[in-house]
């Protein structure tokens, strides 16, 4: 049987995360009981426009205790941040050759009020893999182990402060390409939006 691996639910993840899942066959194994990190992809993703890129911001509820546990955090709901994340996606992407293509697939993210932010996240790396057509189980983590015995821990590994774990991302069209040059390792939306049903091809 093929190692697993251990990965953080991030919100819409970038290509790194997938090429990562890609690289690797085993079953995927979320983790949903380490002490949220701030700061990091976990509520961030990144996208392409015309200006470059624009970091977009899942707000969270922070709880009384200083430290919440990934399962238990809530998304913030007290200013209109989904409408303002798909008003941003569709102004990047509405030109993009595959938006509508996609687009009733993932305006259901920005409609429906989710509780908590893992589930959130898990529900976007379902409709992505389903997407891209890579057929991987999905299980969420038992108990929080600092060192995973079973699985290759990628938990810290993908984080905006951190390089890519590509090191010479393969470029592919994107539409500001020609103002902003090629930007490496945005979220996964930027290459199905541009690519279509040929990202499937792209890892």
């Amino acid at each position: 049987m093929s190692t697993g691996i251990l990965l953080p639910a991030l919100y819409l993840p970038n290509i790194s995360y997938l090429q990562t899942i890609k690289n690797n066959d085993g079953p995927i194994v979320v983790e949903q009981f380490e002490n949220f990190p701030k700061q990091t992809f976990r509520t961030r993703t990144q996208i392409a426009t015309a200006n470059g890129v624009l970091d977009l911001l899942v707000p969270i509820q922070h709880g009384k205790k200083q430290r919440q546990v990934m399962k238990d955090v809530l998304i913030n709901y007290d200013h209109p941040w989904q409408r303002l994340h798909w008003l941003s996606i569709q102004t990047a992407y509405r030109s993009s050759a595959y938006f509508e293509y996609y687009e009733d697939d993932f305006r259901e993210f920005y409609e429906k009020e989710y509780s908590h932010l893992l589930e959130f996240n898990v529900d976007q790396l379902k409709l992505i893999l389903k997407l891209l057509k890579i057929n991987r189980e999905i299980v969420l983590s038992e108990k929080y182990e600092a060192e995973s015995p079973n699985e290759i821990d990628f938990r810290k590994a993908i984080h905006p402060k951190l390089p890519s774990l590509i090191q010479q991302q393969k470029p592919y069209y994107q539409l500001f390409e020609d103002k902003n040059g090629f930007l490496p390792n945005l979220s996964s939306i930027d290459l199905l939006f541009s690519q279509g049903p040929q990202s499937k091809n792209y890892f």
